[in-house]
């Protein structure tokens, strides 16, 4: 039963979710009557059926370069030090960083109260484009921040955000919160995100896959942005995956 809605909604205009709510809850009233389970119980099924949909659809959707932007969050000196695997996550953050260069891939860049925790790390900085200043912030996540909405806002038909950055349980899981209430997309690059212990960097990835983000690894987004062999874009950057 469970196949053939799915098959069926499938079939459907991806574009427009009310008219997949309309026809998901006629096929679910014929498979479950109302009477039978009560309203409350058959609009939570709905919900959480809708949004299982929505999960699947952007994990099947390949990245797009023209929609993608690059948030590297809070990768800063004095946050650094005791974080778990931090030369993994630092040497996949600037994988990310020249393909996005390559790429002309906006990338938005924030601190965490850079006064107090210090700047940008300079393997980081060093490979961002020309022009770009890090959002300095005090909110944990990124959208709660108004400039960093205002650097993602300008940026107009980029729909879905490629997050690395620290740590993952705080200020990656709030920014990555922010950004699918407003509506984005969202890749987390598992392998280029981490916390001050494995537990925290290992629940907030659950938490976020929880929530609707895909997650990812840096050569799986790479690859796909990329799309394939042979061009000057992957000629540069196999020599930094060798």
């Amino acid at each position: 039963m469970w196949a053939d809605l799915l098959s069926r909604l499938a079939a459907l205009d991806r574009d427009s979710e009310l008219n997949q709510l309309f026809i998901l809850t006629r096929l679910m009233r014929n498979a479950f009557p109302v009477r039978r389970m009560g309203a409350l119980q058959f609009l939570i099924m709905v919900s959480t059926t809708i949004e299982s949909l929505s999960q699947i659809e952007a994990a099947r959707q390949s990245l797009r370069v023209e929609d993608c932007v690059l948030a590297v969050v809070d990768i800063q000196e004095r946050l650094l030090p005791p974080i778990y695997e931090k030369e993994r996550l630092v040497k996949n953050s600037q994988l990310l960083v020249r393909l996005a260069g390559l790429l002309s891939l906006p990338v938005v860049v924030s601190t965490q109260y850079a006064k107090g925790l210090g700047p940008t790390v300079p393997d980081i900085l060093s490979l961002l484009p020309a022009g770009t200043n890090p959002v300095d912030k005090l909110e944990f996540g990124c959208f709660g921040n108004g400039e960093f909405c205002s650097a993602i806002s300008v940026l107009s038909g980029r729909n879905t955000l490629l997050v690395c950055g620290m740590e993952t349980h705080i200020c990656v899981m709030q920014t990555v919160l922010g950004a699918l209430n407003q509506g984005m997309k969202v890749h987390v690059a598992a392998d280029a995100v981490s916390s001050r212990t494995k537990l925290n960097w290992r629940l907030g990835l659950e938490r976020m896959s929880a929530a609707g983000a895909v997650m990812s690894s840096t050569e799986m987004m790479m690859y796909e942005l990329m799309g394939k062999s042979g061009t000057s874009v992957f000629k540069e950057m196999l020599q930094h995956l060798k």
